[in-house]
């Protein structure tokens, strides 16, 4: 049987804001990475699992590359993208059409340590006025990198998604699938229901002020018609926890609404959500908050 199946993993890299996470969930089918126009959305890397007759593509969603200034957290999430390049058997480089800049090339160096065949996915297609332009980009790349394939995609409207899957396969081991067939993630509902909450206060809130903020699940309880969950929101001082429940609980009682929403549509179930907003100082330096929060470090 391994003979006539495939399966092994292709690791989703590029700088913040290229798209990475939304094209895991059009490859997936389903949301399983959240997103949002913020860098460090993604902080940790997340496995999306997708299962076929004669193959298992485990793609693997990655921070974007950090040039911010080197906290603990962003020492973690840069360890996230090292680590997440160590195993993988195939590169999905994904760029921003008609933008190529440093952090491209530092990624380049990154991947050129790797045996493995790299795919260029050029993003993002779908918001070209003009898409002669995207002709003279590729030329342009294509001298940079012995990439295996350079495809333009949209994660948003699927142009091409089909195509990139198609293509990844043949690159894949022979072998068995390494998770059930029906496994879409190696992540638990705990980090989903913590997660769906970071990408509300991301997208709810300013500019800076969620690269301050973590998210705890301190309870979760699955009964048969209905699963009630306690989270805590981390902010690093009590000005930023006023912001995170805004004026008369507005922002906090948004939030809340929001992720709800999601928790049920991906869990299949009510939940009934309750959340706390809790100040640790310095917490994106503090190593033992890092633990507690459940990066690495």
């Amino acid at each position: 049987m391994a003979e006539h199946f495939r399966c092994g993993y292709a690791c989703i890299i590029g700088r913040p804001n290229v798209g990475k996470s939304t094209l895991l969930n059009k490859l997936i089918g389903q949301k399983l990475s959240i997103t949002s126009k913020k860098p460090q959305t993604t902080r940790w890397q997340l496995l999306g699992i997708k299962t076929a007759t004669n193959y298992q593509i485990i793609f693997i969603d990655t921070p974007g590359l950090q040039n911010r200034r080197q906290s603990s957290l962003n020492r973690h999430m840069q360890r996230e993208i090292v680590e997440s390049l160590t195993y993988v058997n195939v590169i999905m480089f994904v760029v921003e059409a008609l933008v190529w800049k440093q952090p491209e090339e530092q990624i380049l160096e990154m991947i050129g340590m790797n045996k493995c065949p790299v795919l260029l996915l050029i993003n993002k297609i779908d918001k070209l006025k003009n898409k002669e332009q995207l002709l003279p980009f590729i030329n342009s790349i294509s001298t940079k990198y012995k990439f295996q394939e350079i495809i333009p995609v949209s994660a948003i409207t699927g142009d091409n998604i089909e195509l990139t899957e198609k293509i990844i396969v043949p690159l894949l081991p022979h072998g068995l699938a390494a998770f059930p067939e029906d496994q879409l993630s190696d992540r638990n509902e705990r980090f989903f229901a913590a997660e769906f909450i970071r990408e509300k206060l991301t997208r709810i809130l300013g500019a800076e002020l969620p690269y301050k903020i973590s998210v705890t699940i301190e309870k979760y309880t699955d009964k048969s018609h209905a699963i009630h969950i306690i989270g805590s929101i981390w902010v690093e001082s009590e000005g930023q926890k006023k912001i995170v429940i805004g004026k008369n609980g507005c922002n906090l009682k948004s939030i809340g609404e929001r992720s709800r929403k999601d928790m049920e549509q991906m869990f299949g179930k009510k939940v009934f959500l309750e959340t706390w907003v809790k100040v640790r100082k310095k917490w994106t330096g503090d190593l033992q908050a890092l633990r507690q929060f459940g990066y690495e470090t």
